[in-house]
């Protein structure tokens, strides 16, 4: 995974680029009944992840989800300890690339949407939680790295690029993209963020780039692939997070979220 100051994969304040919308696998269609078989898929959440943020959607094309911040003891019970709305891409979920694999797990249905770039639906699956960003300093406390957006930093979206899916300094590397973002905007998205690690191992372009938490606009917005949320709710995960906890972000529809429930060990 490629981390540190000129490159840090997988970010993005507008969570990617908007355009077509998210592909299936190919295969024979199946029963909108099926769902992910909990029995062939692996739990992508390790004994030592002490911390669990789960986010649940209605649907695969949903925009708001509930979120919910656990934590548990070695071995013990998963707690809850916060919960707030949120909201996700305007075309919805789709699977993607993270502990859980590349792609939909094992079992799930091949009509179920796989995320691409610009499709507007954000990555569901199994994610680890990267490094904490914003416009200014980090919040007092704050025990999770911390990255400041700067005038130069870019996230870069050009699936061409030998820099896609990473944040860049472009006052320190050579621009080989067409198309990237700027990290240090004039509105208040990037005030607090998180990278979520969606793509960053065996990065594949085209699959997908630049995945955050970020501060919503409002309860009925929708974003092009991150997850929003408020202000303060935002504020209060950062201040929560212990790097030595190893926490798990997990994002699902409603269904599959059932159907993995036991086989993941999720709340």
């Amino acid at each position: 995974m490629k981390w540190g100051l000129i490159v840090v994969a997988g970010l993005l304040a507008s969570c990617g680029k908007t355009g077509t919308g998210g592909q299936a696998r190919p295969g024979p269609s199946t029963s909108p009944s099926t769902s992910a078989s909990a029995s062939a898929s692996p739990s992508p959440i390790g004994a030592d992840t002490l911390q669990l943020v789960v986010g649940v959607a209605p649907d695969w094309d949903a925009t708001q989800i509930e979120l919910s911040f656990y934590t548990r003891v070695a071995g013990g019970p998963w707690r809850l300890r916060a919960h707030w709305p949120g909201v996700v891409g305007y075309a919805g979920l789709a699977w993607g690339r993270g502990l859980h694999g590349f792609g939909a797990p094992p079992g799930a249905p091949v009509s179920d949407p796989l995320k691409v770039e610009g499709d507007g639906r954000a990555p569901a699956g199994a994610f680890s939680i990267l490094t904490g960003f914003g416009t200014s300093a980090p919040p007092a406390g704050l025990r999770w790295s911390w990255l400041a957006a700067t005038p130069t930093l870019r996230c870069v979206d050009d699936p061409r690029s030998s820099h896609y899916n990473q944040l860049v300094d472009e006052s320190r590397v050579a621009a080989d993209w067409s198309s990237a973002e700027d990290m240090l905007r004039g509105d208040e998205l990037h005030a607090l963020g998180l990278v979520v690690g969606h793509n960053t191992s065996a990065t594949t372009p085209g699959a997908g780039s630049c995945i955050f938490f970020h501060v919503w606009t409002g309860a009925g917005s929708a974003t092009v692939g991150c997850t929003a949320l408020a202000h303060d709710a935002l504020a209060e995960l950062l201040a929560g997070l212990e790097p030595a906890a190893h926490p798990v972000y997990v994002l699902l529809p409603q269904r599959s979220h059932q159907a993995l429930r036991a086989a993941w060990d999720l709340p």
